[in-house]
């Protein structure tokens, strides 16, 4: 497969170092916005772009793949605000877009975990409970992407929790999600549960950045010959017949 990545980053560069590995090309790399034109016959060439720059930047580099015809998966975070937007953009154009807030496969599954146990913990009235997450102090927003999407399921499924807030409270109806910017940790989510006399907790922690580049090679491979937009649950959902109505 033919891939272009838009945004050489810390990720980008993971990805173009472990593609040959999996039998792909990188026929270009987009750094600039001037990149888009003077390596315009490159980024044709490409099966699948993947894209990971910037929250300001990634609507207008969608719309630049969606222009390019060239199936697009999207690891910003960041500007979700527009999500529905681009995914209108994306259907009315008959273009290919994969977009998520977190490529590892095991963060995935810990989303998974996360909605199990709240299930469960929604008849546990004793039990109160925050969302504290960890990452490097380059991470722009804040909270990440993948703990606003852990919260959001929480509030909808623990009925005593009605919204969440990046801060401390007191608040017994308010979820505290606590974020935490310190030096080069790539990630850790953590979901504890606590009452008077014990805690429970679930964990993600990411040891490097070969676990979210290989879910958007994985990503890529799986895009390419499809048509629509994508998240990466459906992934997931197709590789190992998760049953949808389980959300």
């Amino acid at each position: 497969m033919k891939i272009a990545i838009a945004g050489y980053g810390k990720m980008g560069k993971t990805i173009e170092s472990i593609a040959k590995d999996f039998g792909h090309k990188i026929v270009a790399v987009v750094d600039t916005e001037k990149d888009w034109e003077t390596k315009n016959k490159e980024i044709g060439q490409a099966d699948v772009i993947i894209e990971f720059t910037m929250p300001s930047a990634a609507p207008s580099n969608i719309r630049r793949c969606f222009n390019l015809n060239i199936p697009v998966v999207s690891g910003t975070t960041g500007w979700h605000d527009q999500t529905e937007i681009i995914k209108k953009e994306c259907l009315a154009t008959n273009n290919t877009l994969l977009t998520a807030p977190n490529f590892s496969i095991g963060v995935n599954i810990f989303f998974y975990l996360n909605r199990y146990l709240a299930k469960i913990m929604n008849r546990m009235y004793q039990y109160d409970l925050l969302l504290e997450e960890v990452h490097h102090q380059h991470k722009l927003d804040s909270p990440s992407g993948t703990a606003k999407l852990l919260a959001d399921d929480l509030i909808s499924l623990i009925e005593r929790k009605e919204s969440w807030v990046n801060s401390k409270s007191n608040d017994t109806k308010v979820l505290q999600v606590i974020s935490t910017r310190l030096g080069e940790v790539p990630g850790t989510h953590l979901i504890r549960y606590f009452s008077d006399f014990d805690e429970i907790e679930i964990k993600h922690t990411a040891v490097n950045r070969l676990g979210f580049a290989l879910g958007a090679l994985m990503a890529a491979e799986w895009i390419k010959d499809k048509k629509g937009f994508f998240t990466f649950t459906d992934l997931m959902e197709d590789l190992f017949e998760i049953i949808k109505n389980d959300k």
